[in-house]
């Protein structure tokens, strides 16, 4: 069966965003879809996050991963440990993007397995990101692990000063 998991943002939930729209597009297209609240996403360690969402959900090469921000780091985590057959990266970052503090990032990753386990991979950045998670950082990803980055000029994707209802690109890429 074809899987699909939604990860939120930093400080999102399942309900808001263009994360409900898609995952109902998705169920029409027979997907089983997921799109779990982890209200520490950004908050505690990744080495403290990352296991907890390893057991709760099941991946495998049927499996599309989408992230948004803080989620779209959480992927890369993922993808150290898990094959998928689709990763998307929504307004994502591999370094920080700002002064904050980034807890859901890794001191280092291993690249060479990302780029194995994640299958069709791509980086959708923003060049008018308010938070930083812009284009250089999907081409700083891009670099390392290939596949196709998307840029265009659309904010941070959603966030509580940018509605963001729906996102057509992205059931676009998700055969």
């Amino acid at each position: 069966m074809r899987r699909a998991i939604i990860f939120h943002g930093t400080g999102g939930n399942p309900g808001v965003a263009w994360y409900p729209w898609l995952a109902a597009r998705l169920a029409e297209r027979a997907y089983d879809v997921e799109v779990p609240h982890y209200p520490g996403l950004n908050v505690e360690p990744i080495a403290e996050l990352l296991p907890r969402v390893l057991k709760a959900h099941t991946f495998d090469e049927q499996t599309v991963l989408v992230g948004h921000s803080g989620g779209a780091s959480l992927l890369l985590a993922l993808l150290e440990h898990v094959r998928v057959a689709q990763a998307i990266l929504v307004a994502g970052y591999s370094t920080r993007p700002n002064d904050s503090d980034e807890p859901v990032l890794q001191a280092a990753y291993d690249w060479d397995t990302i780029r194995a386990n994640a299958g069709e991979l791509y980086f959708v950045n923003s060049r008018k990101d308010p938070y930083g998670c812009d284009e250089h950082q999907g081409r700083a990803m891009f670099e390392r692990l290939g596949g196709t980055q998307i840029v265009r000029d659309d904010g941070h994707f959603g966030d509580w000063n940018q509605p963001y209802d729906e996102f057509p690109l992205l059931n676009r890429l998700i055969p």
